[in-house]
């Protein structure tokens, strides 16, 4: 609640408010968090649908700030890694299709979900509907 505080720029106890209203409102997340968690507690990784693998030894640590670090991270790897293994997925795609078009674009750059192109004019349109 800390953080949403201030980020909203509001009080800690207003944010958390807002925090529990969204968890009432959407059960089925807390659960899935939830889910994040004690699946890492038990195998000792967190992993994304794509199957990678993380391991969070920080979970079974006996201190307290350590194990909260581990739950982030059993949290966000689902979440943020499926995303990376997304856009990395698109990337190679993309790239196989440019390259079975011949075509003189370059991909220049990738900053999270978004991927930033190099382009001559006369390709602008077939880039586009990639």
């Amino acid at each position: 609640a800390f953080s949403l505080a201030k980020e909203l720029g509001t009080s800690t106890s207003e944010a958390q408010e807002f925090i529990d209203l969204y968890f009432e409102r959407y059960p089925k997340v807390r659960e899935f968090l939830e889910t994040c968690v004690t699946d890492a507690q038990t195998s000792g990784f967190s992993q994304t649908l794509f199957g990678r693998v993380r391991p969070v030894p920080e979970l079974k640590n006996e201190n307290k700030m350590v194990q909260q670090a581990g739950r982030r991270i059993a949290l966000n790897t689902p979440i943020q890694g499926t995303a990376a293994d997304l856009i990395k997925k698109a990337m190679i795609d993309i790239w196989e299709e440019m390259k079975s078009r011949k075509l003189k674009s370059k991909m220049i750059l990738q900053v999270h979900d978004e991927l930033v192109f190099e382009v001559p004019e006369n390709e602008c349109d077939r880039i586009e509907t990639l």
